[in-house]
């Protein structure tokens, strides 16, 4: 089963019908005849491989999967919005959309180029909008467009789930989680719990966007990935979002095993600061708060020759230099243990950060998505 492979008519009619209690009562919301709603709804049972309905004498009643899905797919039609469009149109205006062309969404779907063209075509009539725009030899999603393909691909990630609640209803549970990792998260807690979680649940598909939280936040935002895990913002990523802490992380400052300044872990700021410094660029929280650092202690902050946001580039020019760095304890494990580099000095309170989850405000995760998040508790 795909996302787009089920009809927006079968759904509202099954929707309705729960909502209502009865074929009649739902066929007139719906603008069917009584007859086409009980096909519709046997069409949506054997494409699910599902019962959905109980019929009775005095109606309707839903049955425990149904009421499983319900709230899934009335968030599902809430993206959608609009009953006069079809799962084809948007099938293709998200194709579109994602791959920026009709060459590379003919490409992701099969569908020949005219298909395309004439799907979406009929879905800007159907809305009445605008949502691609002819730019020079290329084409360009307008904003009315973008916004529309923010609900369609949260359309489809509650669709996905939804699938997800039937195979598991069906004892076929299999799962799909798909995280984006920022760097504080990669080098122990989430191989730990990607680790401890397959164990249990082998024929999960486990999907890792490492990138920095700027770079993860849209796709966290449109339903391409389930949660983030990494430093939360201070301020509030926007109402839309929840943030969840997880743990307290200190950062320490690092040199290599045999720096001039190796010999003792608590060398005072005005020393650390005659050494060249390796760190991310300026607007990171880590670095914004490592100057901060400085200035508080009355002193100017020392020179930022190598700036860089990956951790592994960072701990490669630290073996080889007198620079100076600073990280989570959790990324520099396997270096510690090896004693190719040490702590040389502490930081303020100020530095400490929250590590934790953030997600979309109404997300509603599937069971695979709830036991990787409990796993990452336990393991942190």
């Amino acid at each position: 089963m795909e996302p787009w492979s089920f009809n927006l008519r079968h759904i509202r009619a099954f929707v309705k019908t729960c909502e209502l209690g009865t074929l009649l009562a739902a066929s007139k919301a719906v603008h069917m005849s009584q007859p086409a709603m009980t096909q519709a709804i046997a069409r949506l049972e054997n494409q699910m491989d599902v019962s959905l309905f109980d019929r009775q004498s005095d109606g309707m009643q839903p049955t425990e999967t149904a009421l499983t899905l319900v709230p899934r797919l009335k968030a599902f039609l809430g993206f959608i919005r609009s009953a006069r469009i079809t799962h084809t149109q948007i099938r293709a205006f998200l194709a579109l959309a994602r791959g920026g062309s009709y060459s590379k969404a003919h490409i992701t779907t099969g569908l020949a180029r005219a298909s395309l063209h004439r799907a979406v075509s009929d879905l800007e009539a159907a809305l009445d909008q605008e949502l691609v725009r002819r730019r020079g030899r290329g084409l360009e999603i307008t904003e009315t467009g973008r916004l529309a393909a923010k609900r369609f691909s949260l359309a489809e990630a509650e669709m996905r789930s939804a699938i997800e609640d039937i195979e598991l209803i069906r004892g076929k549970a299999a799962g799909r989680v798909a995280i984006g990792a920022m760097p504080l998260s990669r080098a122990r807690v989430l191989p730990e719990a990607i680790v401890a979680y397959q164990r249990k649940a082998r024929d999960c598909a486990i999907y890792v966007s490492e990138a920095s939280h700027a770079e993860l936040i849209e796709p966290l935002r449109n339903g391409d990935l389930d949660f983030l895990i990494g430093a939360l913002r201070e301020q509030s990523p926007g109402l839309d979002l929840v943030q969840s802490p997880l743990f307290e992380d200190c950062p320490l400052v690092f040199a290599r095993n045999d720096h001039p300044l190796a010999g003792g872990l608590d060398n005072d700021l005005e020393t650390l600061s005659q050494y060249p410094w390796c760190l991310p660029p300026k607007g990171v929280p880590l670095r914004d708060s490592w100057e901060q650092m400085f200035l508080r202690a009355g002193l100017n902050a020392p020179a930022v020759r190598v700036e860089c946001g990956s951790a592994s580039t960072l701990r490669q020019i630290l073996m080889q230099t007198d620079y100076l760095t600073v990280l989570s304890p959790d990324q520099v494990v396997a270096e510690l243990q090896a004693n190719w580099v040490k702590v040389v000095g502490k930081t303020s309170e100020e530095m400490r950060r929250t590590i934790g989850l953030t997600y979309r405000e109404n997300w509603r995760p599937t069971q695979a998505q709830r036991e990787f998040m409990q796993i990452l508790r336990r393991v942190t």
